[in-house]
């Protein structure tokens, strides 16, 4: 009995004190293993697969126990003063602390297991969507793992009442869309039953129609207490730079970013103005060379283009694509998606799966929809093709994923990989994959336009100074949008605080390291060089990055002592 007292006295005590370079690791370490195990569903979206047959427990015990033990770690990071430590030592401190400030902040701040109803409905479409994306398992093993998900879900769902108790209307309504195009999800789960005994497709089947009604009562239930629900609330302008500063190490606050919002607005819109036919910003299928006669030759052609641009990259010199680059494939989107995601969404290689391929899952076709990406992707589809696969998203999650460094690898920072990928959109039409003045040059102008005007919105709405309605507005008056893809967009920017302003400001200190670059490099300067060194350092702020780059701390410096 002594022995056991002093070895949990021990334990107890090293949680306490500060951290030193070898414990950072450490504790770094054990505090992703414990994300794995707390957050099971997350686990497999990143391909890691022992809980795979687990949904999140989101018991009041549970979220209790979850947000003491994030409260605790970040005690400790306080109490560490690293100033003198080594610059990669530093370095990594300062990422690690950012992650733990950003978990604490959704636990502190935006609450959503009482504020958000889409929470539950997003656990459980990536619990089924995260067994059925890749064949990392025999069929019938991620069967199973499917039903034992869908018999949980509907005690899910019983914790979700409980603990909802300032429902937000707009994510309700959300939920709501969500929640009764689910059961098309849970309907591909039948691909993978084909080995199963009898029994185990009775299971499956019963699973399934139980989560499905489950979810239908949900929303239904949902519904009836729309009139009661709090309306959107913003989180302030305190809050809001507090996020950018301490989670996003961005040098830059909410009125710093509203300006530059502005000016890239600006910018855009005017080169828009600028084209000899101004309307080839707005993508329209009737100028397409050809259009496809349905979903299937959609996703042909998305696909084919894939290797044009490869092609282009290489021969240009303009990125070295890995030797153990996986495939990046077309999928279409699941109907439990299209609320918050109206153009489809990209899903890269897991952390920790050895299957390296990506997909990018776009929205059903309709050659008559007035959806922006649609439209875009029915004239040409290399502008969203190259920001969502390579040279974007894919090739750099890809390249990040086999860094050494576990903080660094972990850190999956937004708006360097939003900021990269909007970047290589411009990129590539300035080195010449687009004939000049052609429609793929016109919607790369709107797609940076509307992406500027996502700063405005982002910025305004969690400051508190527009409604939702204005929001809209002004993706559909100063983005080009149209209603459907505005309202799309308003939702996105309401439901994930700071996402939005990924893009633009992400593109933004990609240009100010590249100019730096070019001065540094002189005649040696090569543009591919640039992007394979930016690259080697991870998804990190790229803040950190122009240390890394550069010797220069003076970014991160002003983000981290505000």
């Amino acid at each position: 009995m002594k022995t056991a007292i002093v070895l949990l006295f021990a334990a107890l005590s090293a949680q306490s004190q500060p951290l030193t370079p070898a414990t950072l690791r450490s504790t770094a370490h054990d505090f992703y293993a414990w994300r794995q195990t707390n957050y099971p569903v997350g686990a497999s979206d990143q391909g890691m697969h022992a809980y795979d047959d687990r949904l999140t427990d989101y018991s009041a015990k549970a979220i209790t126990e979850r947000r003491a033990y994030v409260r605790a770690l970040l005690d400790r990071i306080h109490a560490t003063d690293a100033k003198q430590w080594s610059k990669d030592d530093r370095l990594d401190f300062i990422l690690f602390r950012a992650q733990i400030e950003r978990t604490e902040f959704g636990d502190r701040v935006l609450r959503v297991e009482e504020t958000n109803p889409l929470t539950y409905v997003n656990d459980a479409s990536n619990a089924i969507f995260s067994l059925l994306k890749k064949e990392y398992a025999p069929p019938r093993t991620r069967a199973l793992a499917a039903a034992s998900r869908m018999e949980a879900m509907p005690a899910m769902l019983a914790q979700a009442r409980a603990n909802l108790q300032q429902p937000v209307r707009l994510y309700a309504q959300l939920a709501i869309d969500s929640a009764r195009g689910i059961d098309s999800l849970f309907a591909t789960a039948d691909t993978l039953a084909t080995d199963l005994t009898p029994a185990e497709k009775t299971r499956l089947a019963s699973a399934r129609t139980k989560a499905a009604k489950a979810f239908a009562d949900y929303a239904s239930w949902l519904e009836a207490g729309l009139p009661k629900m709090a309306e959107w609330k913003a989180m302030g302008e305190a809050q809001y730079d507090w996020y950018l500063h301490h989670a996003l190490l961005l040098p830059l606050d909410s009125k710093e970013l509203a300006m530059l919002g502005q000016t890239e607005l600006a910018r855009y819109r005017a080169l828009e103005a600028l084209l000899p036919d101004p309307s080839l910003a707005d993508p329209d299928p009737k100028r397409a060379a050809s259009i496809p006669a349905d979903q299937k030759a959609f996703l042909r052609a998305y696909q084919n283009r894939q290797d044009e641009m490869i092609r282009f990259l290489r021969e240009k010199k303009l990125v070295t694509l890995p030797p153990d680059l996986g495939p990046f494939l077309i999928r279409q989107l699941p109907e439990a998606f299209k609320p918050t995601a109206p153009g489809g969404f990209m899903n890269a290689p897991g952390l920790y799966e050895k299957d390296p391929s990506g997909f990018y899952f776009i929205p059903t076709y309709n050659p008559a929809s007035r959806n922006f990406y649609i439209r875009a992707a029915i004239e040409d589809p290399r502008p969203i093709l190259g920001h969502e696969g390579i040279p974007g998203h894919f090739l750099q999650i890809s390249i990040s994923n086999h860094l050494a460094n576990e903080i660094r690898r972990e850190h999956g920072d937004n708006v360097f990989a939003e900021g990269w990928a909007l970047y290589t959109e411009e990129m590539l039409m300035r080195t010449g994959l687009y004939p000049p003045d052609s429609a793929a040059s016109g919607q790369i102008l709107r797609l940076s336009r509307y992406r500027a005007a996502r700063i405005g919105v982002d910025v305004n709405l969690h400051t508190g100074r527009w409604t939702f309605e204005q929001a809209v507005q002004y993706f559909m008056e100063a983005g080009g949008l149209d209603r459907e893809a505005a309202e799309g967009e308003a939702a996105g920017a309401a439901a994930d605080p700071t996402q939005k302003i990924s893009y633009m400001t992400g593109k933004w200190q990609i240009m100010r390291l590249l100019g730096k670059y070019r001065d540094r490099q002189g005649a040696a300067y090569r543009l591919g060089a640039f992007h394979d060194q930016l690259l080697s350092y991870g998804t990190l702020p790229l803040a950190a990055i122009e240390w890394l780059m550069f010797d220069d701390a003076s970014s991160l410096d002003a983000a981290t002592k505000q």
